[in-house]
């Protein structure tokens, strides 16, 4: 593994875990394993590392999302399919989960300089509305659903739960982090987007 991979990988660990301010370049360097001046070397300054981790983070989850074949699927298969895909990522990632939420307390301004920003879109949307139209003219979804919504949507429902899962377990004095429940949450979130689909 090269250091800019090396790197990569201590930062994204290290700003999941502290956040963009609270992360720190020796630290980095560190659990690398590489001088500190390589940091500068491969991105120049701590906010370019960061905003190389959340490229790669975004690179990796379009990598895996275009691995989904639904193009000659059953529909309803198909969406389950991406459904549970998409809460089962975020429950393998959860420094993805952590590295959104801290680039969201910044407004999305690293992201905004990205210049891989339009490689960054997710190809679900044109897999959901392809699979959204072969599902209404089968008569299996309602139709005027809007392939972004949706893809928000079901993106949240995951997001939401392991973003707040600490939080929503002292609540309701429920271990919302076990095995069990988050096997009972997925399958919820399968159903109730499921549900959302049917024609009126």
């Amino acid at each position: 593994m090269s250091s800019r991979e090396l790197l990569l990988r201590a930062a994204r660990k290290e700003f999941a875990s502290k956040g963009l301010e609270g992360a720190r370049v020796d630290e980095i360097a560190r659990k690398a394993g590489v001088n500190k001046q390589l940091v500068y070397h491969h991105f120049s300054n701590k906010e370019t590392l960061y905003r190389a981790v959340l490229e790669e983070a975004y690179a990796r989850i379009r990598t895996e999302e275009a691995k989904l074949d639904g193009s000659d699927g059953d529909p309803r298969e198909v969406m389950a399919r991406l459904v549970a895909f998409s809460f089962d990522y975020l429950a393998a990632n959860r420094d993805f989960v952590a590295l959104l939420t801290d680039e969201n307390l910044h407004r999305g301004r690293h992201l905004k300089k990205s210049e891989n920003l339009p490689q960054l879109h997710s190809p679900l949307i044109a897999m959901i509305e392809e699979t959204l139209e072969r599902g209404v003219a089968s008569g299996q979804f309602r139709a005027g659903l809007d392939p972004v919504h949706l893809y928000i949507s079901i993106a949240g429902l995951g997001f939401f739960y392991f973003n707040n899962i600490h939080t929503l377990s002292a609540i309701f004095d429920c271990k919302f982090n076990d095995k069990e429940r988050i096997e009972e949450r997925r399958a919820h979130v399968v159903d109730f987007v499921m549900q959302a689909l049917q024609p009126d």
